[in-house]
């Protein structure tokens, strides 16, 4: 029954801004994140953040450019990507987990959203 759907994906120019939007229906989870696979490169993740206390965590690629958020009463979670890059098109995921942290194992995912960044 646990559904997650991401929106707000498109095609923008390099520098540009995006937002992008995952609600969690069914339940709600310990922590949600955001991963990212590029043309011919394997899943990677890009943020996450801890629904208990707000920590988040970053991938060197997107600190400070990218930013995620929660709204609890939504059960939705945000990636703020600002500056986007060409290196930044991938189709991106939301995903959720039981754990927190780095080392949380992420088990429901998004149908996932396409990104495309034209320099």
């Amino acid at each position: 029954q646990v559904q997650l759907v991401e929106s707000g994906g498109g095609l923008v120019q390099a520098g540009d801004s995006l937002r992008l939007s995952c609600a969690a229906s069914g339940r709600t989870f310990s922590s949600m994140g955001w991963f990212r696979q590029a043309p011919g490169k394997e899943r990677a993740f890009a943020a996450a953040i801890s629904w208990r206390d707000g920590s988040t965590y970053y991938a060197d690629s997107v600190k400070g450019r990218f930013t995620i958020s929660r709204d609890n009463a939504k059960n939705t979670v945000y990636l703020q990507m600002n500056g986007l890059k060409s290196e930044d098109t991938a189709v991106y995921y939301c995903a959720a987990s039981e754990e927190y942290g780095l080392g949380a194992r992420y088990h429901y995912w998004g149908q996932g959203t396409q990104v495309t960044v034209s320099s």
